[in-house]
């Protein structure tokens, strides 16, 4: 006899658990369940193995499945020092043109970047001063597509290019641009510089002066205070001595070429209270002013340089204050940045700076104020929006903060970065002479002196003989172009 009472628990717990199991599936099957039962035999120790089947609900795992839209936020980081533009839709080539300084070739690396861009070329292209000038004259004014897209000019090409309208106003740019780039963090000075009748031609990209850089060490030597005057130059001179061997020439401002004699010209001229033109655009500047600034420019030269010191270029003085060769000169801010470069020179510590010299005790320093800009042809056949958001990316903030260790840039939020003689080139630009008047007939001015003046060198004409030839050569050409009614 098996035992009953075993086999029926365990139906009963089977047909539990499948009661139980069907009321927690979400939707239960039926499905046979196939057990195997042990029974003992009652008086004999076998055992027999009985299968029962039994229909019960199997639970069933439903498997739902949820689609969820999420907002996914990425973080983009952008590396300031790079180009930071989308590629435009179909290749473009971009070109620039100007002259070459230590924060001019740091520019034009900056605006190669773009060049990373997909679709877009910039070539940088500079040229010296005068080449770069010349090439722009040629290719704008034969009319026509502008072979370039970029121009560099500076104040004294503001008024002789956008004023005759080579140059496209940017009014709607910088409005449109201001925010992204900070353009109020430029003073507006600097734009003024660039503007004409309300409308502005240029992004000022450098700020620039002549000043005194000098020898601290010798100065200290020999009791020499910085000086004010060139009257003061001259004596320091005298107490260095022009014959001495120790050095190349006791002080030296750039006379090697037309354009260099122009600039000091118009900055003496103006110390001594004249100007080139009048309110009808005749020449002024063979008056009396004009004398004295030129005997005061040959003053100098013959007690601090000597007939040498007349082919001395910018670069010969540079180097020659690296070297220690020279103990002082007046030249260009942006070529002070190079004073403290271990890489150029070991004399950083006792390179000491001044601002330029005044032509009289009461008068305003013989320094102009100067800036660079960078300006787009009104005839480029490229998108004006993408040449300004170029222009604006070699020019931003962290691209002026890198230049500011090569030259003296235009952003006030960069000035701490600039070097030693920022306070000199400052004070010169703030007690200066100004700059250039904004009329297209300076440009004419300025070739005429750059042609007539250095004959005052070589002494083939008088003062007087070489502005008088300068103003009757300036008056038949700018009647001819119609500045002279």
């Amino acid at each position: 006899m098996f035992s009953q009472k075993r086999f029926l628990i365990l139906i009963a717990i089977l047909v539990i658990s499948a009661f139980a199991l069907a009321s927690c599936a979400a939707e239960p099957e039926v499905v046979t369940v196939v057990e195997t039962v042990i029974v003992e035999k009652e008086g004999e120790v076998v055992t027999v193995v009985e299968t029962v089947e039994v229909e019960v609900e199997k639970e069933v795992e439903k498997v739902v499945e949820v689609v969820k839209e999420v907002e996914v936020v990425k973080e983009v980081i952008v590396d300031p020092t790079e180009c930071n533009l989308d590629a435009p839709a179909e290749k473009v080539e971009l070109n620039m043109i100007g002259w070459s300084f230590p924060i001019t070739d740091f520019y034009a690396e900056e605006l190669e970047k773009c060049n990373r861009i997909d679709n877009l070329e910039v070539n940088a292209n500079l040229l010296a001063s005068a080449d770069a000038q010349e090439q722009v004259r040629l290719a704008l004014s034969a009319g026509g597509d502008s072979p370039y897209d970029i121009v560099h000019g500076a104040n004294s090409q503001v008024g002789e290019w956008a004023g005759v309208g080579w140059m496209m106003p940017l009014n709607d740019l910088v409005d449109k641009y201001s925010d992204e780039y900070n353009l109020s963090d430029i003073p507006e000075k600097a734009w003024e510089g660039v503007t004409i009748d309300g409308q502005v031609y240029g992004v000022p990209i450098v700020g620039n002066t002549l000043h005194l850089i000098y020898r601290q060490d010798v100065y200290d030597e020999l009791g020499l205070d910085v000086p004010e005057t060139y009257d003061d130059v001259i004596e320091d001179c005298n107490t260095i001595g022009l014959d001495n061997p120790d050095w190349d020439m006791p002080f030296t401002f750039n006379l090697s070429a037309g354009w260099a004699w122009e600039i000091e010209f118009f900055q003496m001229l103006r110390a001594y209270g004249g100007d080139y033109l009048d309110a009808d655009n005749k020449p002024t500047f063979n008056g009396e002013e004009g004398v004295n600034a030129v005997n005061k420019i040959l003053e100098v030269a013959d007690a601090c340089m000597g007939i040498d010191g007349y082919s001395f270029g910018l670069n010969d003085q540079e180097v020659a204050l690296q070297l220690g060769t020279l103990p002082a000169s007046n030249m260009w801010a942006s070529r002070a940045a190079n004073m403290t470069d271990p890489d150029r020179t070991d004399l950083g510590d006792v390179i000491a700076y001044g601002p330029a010299p005044r032509a009289t005790a009461d008068g305003p320093r013989a320094g102009s104020a100067w800036n660079d800009f960078y300006m787009i042809p009104a005839n480029t056949t490229n998108d004006p929006d993408l040449i300004f958001r170029v222009i604006m990316e070699a020019a931003d903030e962290r691209s002026q903060r890198d230049a500011a260790e090569v030259g003296m840039t235009t952003r006030l939020s960069v000035a701490q970065y600039g070097g030693p003689y920022l306070e000199a080139a400052g004070q010169t630009i703030a007690e200066g002479i100004g700059i250039y008047d904004k009329i297209p007939a300076i440009g004419i001015v300025r070739a005429k002196m750059g042609e007539f003046l250095p004959l005052l060198g070589t002494g083939d004409m008088t003062p007087q003989e070489a502005l008088d030839a300068a103003a009757e050569a300036y008056t038949e050409e700018a009647t001819a172009q119609g500045y002279i009614k």
